[in-house]
């Protein structure tokens, strides 16, 4: 695979920042290029990357997987398809916002069109960064992305519901701290609900809002739309259904001898014919 050039780069970033101003997309998340080439020959317009679904194929659970190979995957997502990436960048990979601000810049260099940056600690008994500190590593984002000269979207994500702490008001007071330090999209992981959503919604207007669906659920993407959200990802939840369809037939397999599982299966002479145009 070719990295795309210079003015590549920069019209997908341009296609991509044109897909947050009016109406609603899905920008599914593929793990490796493979996944990344079908979605992209299913039609969608846009790509994110998911840290769950990386360190999953790389046999790590989600957080562990260090900033060089995730750069590295970037780079490689990027040079997979013609269509603009999302990259999430977990945390920033670092501990200041100086830090952060470096790092963005490595992932600037790897031609995705936007990155998001969480505001979770990893720590289980204090799961959220003090607001100040997360607003400081977001302006340092925001700053390393200008200083580039190249329009690439800063999505600022607000972790409340993800790691145990679904208080929607102090979301909504995270996400408008983010807009004001420069975040282009706004994020809140785990709401689900209409009156979840429509609030965030409502709380950054006019910024675009990102919803993450995960399971199998009543709201489609008519009803998001009709919310006011602006795309919807899926974070893990390709990986997981992969993954779903592999243990079941690997476990039929082990446990009863049985084969029932392959049913279902894509012909490999699809996936040949696919794979080789």
């Amino acid at each position: 695979m070719q990295h795309p050039g210079t003015a590549q780069i920069r019209a997908r970033r341009a296609a991509f920042r044109q897909l947050h101003a009016a109406g609603c997309f899905a920008i599914p998340n593929p793990w490796n290029v493979g996944s990344a080439r079908w979605l992209e020959g299913l039609g969608f317009a846009a790509l994110a990357t998911t840290s769950s679904g990386l360190a999953w194929s790389r046999g790590r659970p989600d957080g562990e997987m260090p900033l060089a190979q995730v750069l590295a995957h970037l780079r490689e997502m990027v040079a997979a398809t013609g269509l603009p990436v999302n990259a999430d960048f977990e945390h920033g990979f670092a501990q200041d916002a100086e830090g952060v601000a470096r790092n963005v810049r490595q992932a600037i260099a790897t031609g995705v069109a936007g990155l998001s940056i969480e505001d979770s600690t990893g720590d289980p008994a204090a799961p959220l960064l003090p607001l100040d500190e997360a607003v400081a590593r977001m302006r340092a984002a925001r700053a390393a992305i200008d200083a580039s000269g190249e329009d690439v979207m800063l999505v600022g994500r607000a972790e409340n519901f993800f790691v145990g702490r679904p208080d929607l008001d102090d979301a909504i007071g995270r996400l408008r701290a983010y807009a004001d330090a420069g975040a282009d999209c706004l994020y809140a992981p785990g709401i689900a609900t209409r009156e979840q959503i429509a609030a965030v919604v409502a709380a950054v207007a006019p910024r675009p809002v990102n919803v993450l669906v995960g399971t199998a659920g009543a709201l489609t993407m008519q009803d998001l739309a009709a919310l006011g959200v602006r795309r919807v990802s899926v974070g893990g939840a390709l990986a997981r259904a992969a993954w779903g369809g592999f243990d079941r037939a690997a476990r039929l397999l082990a446990t009863q001898g049985r084969f029932d599982g392959f049913d279902g299966a894509l012909p490999g002479k699809e996936l040949n014919q696919f794979f080789g145009a």
